[in-house]
């Protein structure tokens, strides 16, 4: 695993047009194989770094986008129409960032993968921690957090 760097974290959408920045460290970094961000990806997965609310900014015009899936919006940049960051209903303590956008994406490397029932035969990732769907319960998803908070 990499190093992370310290907070703050910043980044952009591919034209530039909207910028996030962060204030806290990541709680939890992710590869989701579910067809859903393979297509809304065009990638074999998609991934996301898992920030704070609290910490989050964003700044640039966004739209709503992704209408497929239930229960997420996803807020891509009007302009370039890059795919910025998702929010899931009902936690709306943290938001799910798509790492791509990190001025240093390359140190969040995933620490779980989801969804691998759907994962492309060919597509790995160094993730510790694997699962079939997705982890169980939100008692789950926390151990996953203080797991990953732990290096």
């Amino acid at each position: 695993m990499a190093v992370l760097p310290k907070p703050p974290f910043e980044g952009t959408c591919l034209c530039g047009s909207v910028q996030v920045s962060m204030t806290a460290p990541p709680l939890l970094t992710l590869a989701c194989h579910c067809r859903d961000c393979q297509k809304l990806c065009a990638s074999a997965y998609s991934l996301t770094t898992m920030f704070p609310s609290d910490s989050f900014s964003c700044s640039g015009e966004l739209i709503k986008g992704g209408l497929g899936s239930s229960g997420r919006t996803h807020y891509f940049c009007r302009s370039c129409l890059n795919f910025v960051y998702s929010q899931i209903g009902g936690a709306d303590q943290r938001i799910n960032l798509r790492t791509s956008v990190l001025s240093e994406a390359a140190s969040f490397e995933p620490f779980v993968e989801l969804m691998t029932d759907e994962k492309m035969p060919w597509a790995d990732v160094p993730a510790v921690h694997s699962f079939s769907q997705y982890p169980e319960s939100l008692d789950e998803l926390q151990a996953l957090m203080d797991d990953y908070s732990k290096r």
